[in-house]
């Protein structure tokens, strides 16, 4: 099977961490000991997946150092943040292919390995494949839930599953859109209209490590002692 390139997203101000992203980016804060970036690359090591794209705007300093020993790409935004739906499109030369492999670095997942599942689930004719959670398996989320999906496994708006931050995406509709800076949901948007909107439910725990009280949720979740 051919690998799916795959875009790791990193440049985030991190607002919601409080004091902790004064003086780190978030992908960098620890839980376990060890960076949240570095949890979703051990995903990724584990997954037939690459090449492999980090995209970077805040304090990239650091994160450029972090991941300097590491084979991976490097999708530069510090002149400009371009949100998920931009980001992707301004990292598209690196990723060089589609469908690509887009994954957020604030989350903690306990269970199979989604990357591996959400691969032998893509099927030709889906544009988009989400990976999404049940509300009861959310650890630290406090949304009431994005997509529901029909007998198909065809998604709409509404107060179902939650979204994990982990898809497969066809790229093509990318060029279309004439905003520099805009979300995922706009290109979610144009697929769905079509009926190339899928999910997928997740069968382990997932934690949303948005907020600090959520970095305890998370090493609770994976039997570690916070400290």
């Amino acid at each position: 099977m051919t690998q799916r390139p795959v875009l790791l997203f990193a440049a985030g101000l991190g607002t919601r961490m409080g004091v902790l992203t004064q003086d780190c980016p978030k992908p960098l804060i620890e839980v376990a000991k060890k960076p949240l970036i570095d949890h979703a690359l051990d995903l990724i090591e584990r997954a037939d997946v690459g090449p492999i794209v980090v995209n970077v705007h805040y304090k990239a300093d650091m994160m450029r150092e972090h991941l300097a020993t590491k084979n991976i790409l490097i999708s530069d935004e510090t002149n400009a943040l371009l949100e998920t739906g931009g980001g992707l499109r301004h990292a598209l030369p690196l990723l060089a292919a589609s469908p690509v492999v887009t994954l957020n670095t604030d989350a903690i997942w306990q269970g199979p390995n989604p990357i591996n599942a959400l691969l032998a689930s893509w099927r030709p004719e889906m544009e988009a494949l989400l990976v999404t959670v049940p509300r009861m398996n959310a650890i630290g989320h406090k949304g009431q839930g994005d997509f529901i999906a029909d007998g198909a496994g065809r998604l709409s708006r509404g107060a179902g599953e939650i979204y994990t931050g982990l898809q497969i995406i066809r790229t093509d509709d990318l060029h279309a859109i004439t905003e520099t800076t805009f979300s995922m949901n706009v290109l979610w948007d144009r697929i769905a209209k079509r009926g190339g909107l899928y999910g997928l439910s997740y069968t382990g725990n997932w934690c949303d490590v948005g907020q600090p009280e959520s970095i305890a949720l998370a090493e609770q979740m994976l039997g570690h002692d916070h400290v």
